[in-house]
């Protein structure tokens, strides 16, 4: 089963930009939707967004529409999720899931539809 990891986690300063990394090893990502979620201390599990594997269709929740985007490489073997404008309320563990194989151009923003969790990545918003 295909697994992916999370990578680009780390310490910000409020105000800063981090983009998170998500890959299977040596794996192309072509045929899978890929959705991202975070969950930060005492928190549930949130929602971010997703890219569709066809045609580069994107959804964000609509918290997150004004700060973050999420894009894929031209070889699809990497997703990122680009964070702007940091908080510190966007302290957590960042997560990416697939979605497929699948040839879609449209994607769902529910952590149960997806599969082959990465460990995540922390991402910590402080000065």
């Amino acid at each position: 089963q295909v697994q992916v990891a999370e990578s680009g986690g780390g310490l910000v300063q409020p105000g800063g930009s981090l983009r998170l990394s998500c890959a299977a090893s040596e794996f192309s990502l072509k045929l899978y939707s890929i959705g991202w979620f975070r969950q930060a201390p005492g928190e549930e599990r949130e929602v971010i967004g997703c890219i569709a594997s066809a045609a580069g269709f994107t959804r964000l929740a609509d918290s997150m529409k004004d700060r973050f985007t999420i894009s894929r490489d031209h070889e699809n073997f990497t997703v990122y999720l680009h964070m702007n404008n940091l908080r510190p309320e966007d302290t957590a563990i960042y997560s990416c899931a697939l979605r497929g194989p699948e040839w879609k151009t449209w994607c769902l923003l529910k952590g149960v539809d997806y599969h082959g969790w990465g460990q995540g990545a922390p991402v910590t918003v402080s000065s």
